[in-house]
């Protein structure tokens, strides 16, 4: 009787009061207060009989939910009878003719035995409600005109009572949550967006922390407030909700202050909690606390977790440093200096490349290295606003039109007339982004097998950057797209790992009460605003024959014509053999006497095991050589090459590793043993200059020095005696650099703004009539002037094989790759260093082992002040950036390994640094020099021989000119 009564009373109120649009009453402010408390009374007293048929009367398809269909006039009324009512509005906007219009708002009455809901009908959005508002997935576009509008969707926006500018927010692989209205947990599906959000309620002061946990089964999640700490099981809350109960979670402490940051472990055993000065790590079975780690001088604002020690975690706080802790025991492991003038927001833990990363409020990012014997040593220091800057700049540059009118950098006009100008950006957030890399890799944006990129989340915009080379690989900003509801934002979140391959991000307003949710498609963002590689890409290694009209092929020519000159001087020597006759006396031959000394006896002692000696020589060619080597260590021999203050400029070993030759300050060339031992040769004489620039030729028959005199020289090594001069005769500016290249076909040279290339001949027979009259000459093939006509400071070639590649760099700190086989410049890399190069190095193996053939078109380059850079000359592009080493003043000199795994480089702290290819910082300082070191050198058999002798270092100043030889261990397999 009571269930047809109710449902009889529900029916009448229904049909008069709510939508008899003719009843006076209808906007009666008293009318509807009694219709609220009426549905009140009635909804408590006859609850239970009164479900079943409520079930059918409402109009929203609901599980085991009492539904009643309420008109919007009542809602106020309802909230002033029952003041615990919490009102969640929110759900999809629908679009009907030219009214916008949402579904309906949800108010939770609280009752002893189930949950009612009330369900308003549709109204329009003039009519909206405070509360809860979301929009559905929209589309941005974008301001500018070269982008494509699917790099970022909208997929909600809420509009909260309360706003939460500063609170930490949580993304996973298939949720996202944040705080609304203060004191409610919301958690939305990023998976399935026509999922209702879950509203999760047990906070009674605002939430200022959110986490999810690592472990799939089951799904955590913990939320913080000042009054306690709830940690809930998303699949547990779900099934209650459907089941019309309300969920409740699992409270693991209260009255902990105001909690900035949670983090679950790896196994969601442990939860760490940033409160105050302190970090707590709490056990989520046991409901308390397991340690307290106490250390810092202000509030703690990050911690994480170290994925491969689970130990360990690392914490930042506002007093700027960084410290890492041993939770088991609770003791602290490593305390860093302060690092910077304002605190530090965020960290992330980097599990492929072991490295940390933290950035603090005035834009500023550190990079640390996790290895164990690298004791947390920095790897390097990024100015976020700067590489935004540059970035902006390279882009323009690459494509004047691709940048909107937001995005391009002020010019100095702009500031003088006031513009306002963003000078920093805050860290907020940082997160992987692995998936991103892949797909743009397969899209040909990242060449990188092992490059790692972070998002990183600031109050204008999302930036992925490269761990590798410390640069900014893409930039999306806020402004630059057109309906994007949150322009800056407070807090933000990010997730790289969805389903469908893009990155998720949770926003809230610096300013307002909107939260929004972002889902951004990397590889479209990368395409938008990568520089695109022009024409075919090039390679050291060639790929077609030498052209007609190329400058090579004169020497082509010339090698074809050698055999026969050759044979012309045979032909003339029979005209010029006369009968001579003697005018004085000549002494007897002593022909008809015997010999007085045996003249000549064969060696019949030496065994020669059945080979040839051309067997022999090159019997321990191309051996591919192990990539587990390790680098050289020990402190094999030291050398003092002569007395006084002078300094060692450059060292270079012979192609078979059997000779060493240095160039010196007191214009000197000496070679010496590849061992260190014996008498050196001296070249008397050599230049009037410091010698700059030793190099062999690929027989190792020559030795070309180039001096600060500005004259390249070409000497006999086995002779020790000039061959070659090419002074200021053919050469109106001096040589900077120079070097055999075309397999000893030419000389290449830089003179001034100009790259030339020569060929030669020698001739050491000796004339006693004309000995003034030298019979070597050079002749220029062809010249290549730099872009912008600047100086050259460094050229690098291959010799040991053809190539057609010659890299340069100007003094305008410019890279530019010309291409002999077309005789024109063909790639030019603007700002590729803060500073001019002084040195190219490129990785040119070794006839002793073989390389995997992508691995010659990486080089390297090196600037005073700038660390070492790592390129690929098939993308033009940084790959990997070194910085561990000081250089701020000297050019310091550097060189790759045989194996192409290492890159060794002398420093200002009187040590030589080894860098691992796949590592950003070093792995070995060598250290005995008394002074900066100035070069090194890797001998190409090292794996040849049993020591496996490696670098040399030279020293600058000190008590003499000294060169130490280092090897690795005798455990140690060698690396060739």
């Amino acid at each position: 009787m009571e269930l047809y009564l109710f449902s009889g009373l529900i029916s009448l109120i229904w049909n008069t009061v709510l939508r008899d649009a003719h009843w006076p009453l209808r906007e009666s402010p008293k009318r509807d207060r009694w219709v609220a408390c009426m549905l009140v009374s009635l909804l408590c007293f006859v609850l239970e009989p009164a479900e079943s048929l409520l079930w059918e009367r409402v109009e929203w398809e609901c599980q085991k939910r009492a539904l009643i269909p309420v008109s919007l006039s009542v809602e106020p009324a309802l909230r002033q009878v029952a003041p615990d009512l919490v009102a969640w509005s929110g759900c999809q906007r629908r679009r009907h003719g030219d009214q916008t219009h949402s579904s309906p708002f949800i108010i939770q009455i609280p009752c002893p035995s189930s949950e009612i809901f009330l369900v308003s009908g549709m109204k329009c959005e003039a009519e909206q409600s405070q509360g809860l508002q979301m929009e559905g997935q929209q589309e941005i576009s974008a301001t500018d005109g070269g982008c494509v509008g699917d790099i970022v969707i909208e997929n909600f926006l809420v509009e909260s009572k309360k706003s939460t500018p500063h609170v930490q927010l949580a993304c996973s692989t298939q949720h996202s949550a944040f705080p609304l209205d203060g004191n409610t947990l919301c958690v939305w599906n990023t998976e399935d967006p026509s999922q209702q959000f879950l509203a999760l309620r047990g906070h009674h002061q605002p939430i200022s922390a959110v986490a999810f946990g690592n472990t799939v089964t089951p799904r955590l999640i913990c939320s913080a407030s000042p009054d306690r700490v709830i940690m809930w099981s998303l699949d547990e809350c779900r099934e209650k909700v459907l089941e019309g109960l309300i969920p409740r979670g699992t409270i693991l402490g209260t009255l902990l202050g105001k909690v900035l940051h949670l983090r679950f472990s790896p196994d969601d055993r442990v939860i760490a909690m940033c409160a105050g000065n302190k970090i707590l790590m709490l056990d989520p079975e046991s409901r308390s606390t397991l340690v307290e780690l106490e250390g810092h001088q202000g509030p703690v604002t990050a911690a994480e977790f170290c994925t491969w020690r689970a130990h360990v975690v690392i914490s930042v706080s506002e007093d700027r440093s960084f410290k890492v802790w041993d939770h088991r025991i609770g003791s602290l492991i490593y305390n860093s200096p302060v690092l910077a003038a304002s605190p530090l927001l965020s960290l992330l833990v980097v599990e492929g490349s072991k490295q940390l990363v933290t950035g603090c409020a005035e834009g500023q990012l550190w990079i640390f290295s996790l290895v164990d014997r690298h004791h947390y040593r920095c790897v390097t220091r990024v100015d976020l606003r700067k590489k935004r800057e540059s970035f902006s700049t390279r882009r323009l540059e690459s494509n004047p039109g691709s940048l909107p009118e937001e995005s391009r950098l002020p010019s100095a006009r702009e500031l003088a007339e006031g513009d306002d100008v963003e000078v920093m950006l805050p860290v907020l957030g940082l997160a992987h982004c692995d998936l991103s890399l892949g797909r743009a890799s397969e899209c040909g944006l990242l060449s990188s097998e092992n490059t790692s990129c972070v998002w990183i989340g600031s109050s204008a915009g999302l930036l992925v950057f490269n761990l590798a080379n410390s640069e900014l690989e893409a930039v999306l900003h806020y402004k630059d797209f057109r309906n994007l509801s949150i322009q800056v934002a407070g807090s933000c979140a990010m997730m790289s790992k969805t389903s469908d391959g893009k990155a998720f991000c949770v926003l809230t307003s610096m300013f307002g009460n909107e939260i929004a949710g972002l889902k951004v498609d990397p590889t479209a963002l990368l395409r938008c605003q990568q520089r695109p590689i022009l024409g075919t890409r090039l390679s050291v290694l060639p790929s077609s024959r030498v052209l007609p009209t190329s400058p090579l092929h004169f020497g082509v020519v010339e090698s074809s014509a050698q055999p026969a000159r050759h044979r012309q001087p045979a032909a003339r020597s029979v005209v010029r053999d006369q009968p001579l006759v003697f005018h004085s006396k000549v002494r007897s031959s002593g022909y008809t006497s015997a010999p007085h000394a045996t003249m000549f006896s064969p060696k019949t002692n030496i065994k020669n095991d059945c080979k040839r000696f051309s067997e022999r020589k090159n019997s321990y060619k191309w051996k591919e050589s192990p990539m587990q080597n390790s680098p050289p260590t020990r402190l094999s021999r030291q050398l003092a090459v002569a007395e006084g203050r002078a300094a060692v400029r450059c060292i270079q070993f012979s192609g078979d590793g059997r000779r060493l030759a240095c160039g010196s300050a007191n214009h000197l060339a000496l070679v010496f043993d590849a061992d260190l031992t014996g008498t050196p040769a001296v070249f008397p004489g050599s230049h009037d200059g410091a010698v700059n620039t030793v190099c062999w030729s690929h027989d190792g028959r020559w030795l070309l020095s180039v001096s600060q005199d500005g004259t390249l020289r070409v000497w006999s090594a086995r002779r020790t005696e000039l061959a070659l001069c090419l002074g200021k005769d053919l050469l109106p500016k001096p040589v900077q650099s120079a070097q055999f290249y075309y397999i000893d076909t030419f000389i290449l040279l830089s003179s001034g703004p100009e790259v030339q290339l020569f060929t030669y001949h020698i001739d050491t027979c000796k004339d006693e009539i004309r000995r003034y009259k030298p019979k070597s000459r050079g002749r220029v093939v062809v010249r290549l002037p730099m872009t912008g006509a600047v100086e050259v400071t460094s050229l690098s070639a291959v010799n040991d094989f053809y190539s057609y590649i010659v890299l340069t760099a100007g003094r305008n700190r410019t890279l530019e790759a010309f291409d002999l086989n077309v005789g024109r410049s063909a790639a030019v890399i603007t700002e590729a260093h803060s500073r001019p190069i002084h040195q190219i190095c490129q990785n040119k193996g070794s006839s002793f082992m073989t390389q995997p053939s992508q691995l010659y078109n990486l080089f390297a380059t090196t600037a005073i002040g700038d660390g070492i850079r790592l390129w690929d000359l098939r993308t033009l592009r940084c790959e990997r950036r070194f910085e561990g080493h000081l250089n701020r003043c000297y050019p310091c000199g550097i060189a790759f390994s045989p194996c192409g795994r290492y890159v060794a480089c002398g420093a200002e702290d009187r040590h030589a640094y080894v860098y691992e290819m796949g590592s950003s910082t070093f792995c070995h300082r060598l250290s005995g020099h008394t002074d900066t070191v100035t070069g090194v050198a890797f001998s190409p058999s090292a794996s040849q021989e049993m020591e496996g002798e490696w670098p040399f270092m030279t020293n600058r100043e000190g008590k003499g000119l000294a060169m130490e030889l280092f090897t690795a261990s005798p455990h140690q397999c060698q690396c060739s």
